[in-house]
């Protein structure tokens, strides 16, 4: 009973993320826009978002607390479990890792700054996790769903896009990570071979804007 009611909630998020037809994600190449753009840190700094770029790129990932493809479930483990060894191979390669919330209309359900600092200590989060307010960034991206992947070379060009690796993909033939592969590519200058993958997860719980 419990595996069917998870099933049926992720189904359900799945389609609240698809149904965003009016967000467009940042096209492959295209260079970072809102580098300026101030994101709160859980350690109570505020920085740019250009600050945050690695000796050869950064990733930012779309994250929170409260969705099941992030924090896992009955049927599903969720990609949280893999920000600490995204981060640690990020960083053997030369690249910044970062996770951004830009879960506006659930700051007061799970998803304050308050709450960021006790997940990110409960799960010993390695990498910086940050506030985006008022979804800024994640508008300026297109950022869809969270989990949502954006990596930038050292030039913040967008060299991939999407999710982390297929483990929700249907009827997959085999397990490809899209994230890991893209870091090996660019780490070697290539041109990253599958650079825009659909996103899949909960949407972002954007506020209506006047």
């Amino acid at each position: 009973m419990k595996n069917f009611i998870f099933t049926t909630v992720l189904s359900l998020f799945a389609f609240s993320t698809f149904a965003q037809k009016d967000i467009t994600p940042l096209a492959v190449g295209s260079v970072m826009p809102e580098q300026t753009h101030v994101l709160t840190g859980i350690d109570g700094k505020s920085v740019e978002t250009k600050s945050l770029m690695g000796e050869k790129g950064l990733i930012v990932i779309f994250s929170c607390n409260t969705c099941p493809f992030v924090v896992g479930g009955d049927k599903f483990i969720g990609w949280e479990k893999d920000y600490n060894l995204l981060h640690e191979l990020a960083a053997k390669l030369g690249f910044n890792l970062v996770l951004v919330n830009s879960n506006e209309d659930k700051r007061d359900k799970g998803d304050s700054l308050e709450d960021m600092k006790t997940r990110a200590a409960k799960l010993d989060y390695k990498m910086g996790y940050y506030l985006d307010k008022n979804h800024v960034l994640a508008d300026a991206f297109g950022a869809k769903t969270t989990p949502h992947v954006f990596f930038f070379n050292k030039d913040f060009k967008l060299a991939y896009t999407g999710s982390i690796d297929n483990q929700m993909e249907q009827n997959k033939k085999r397990h490809t990570d899209y994230l890991k592969n893209a870091m090996a590519a660019a780490a070697k200058g290539k041109k990253v071979k599958m650079s825009s993958t659909p996103p899949i997860g909960c949407s972002i719980k954007r506020v209506s804007k006047k």
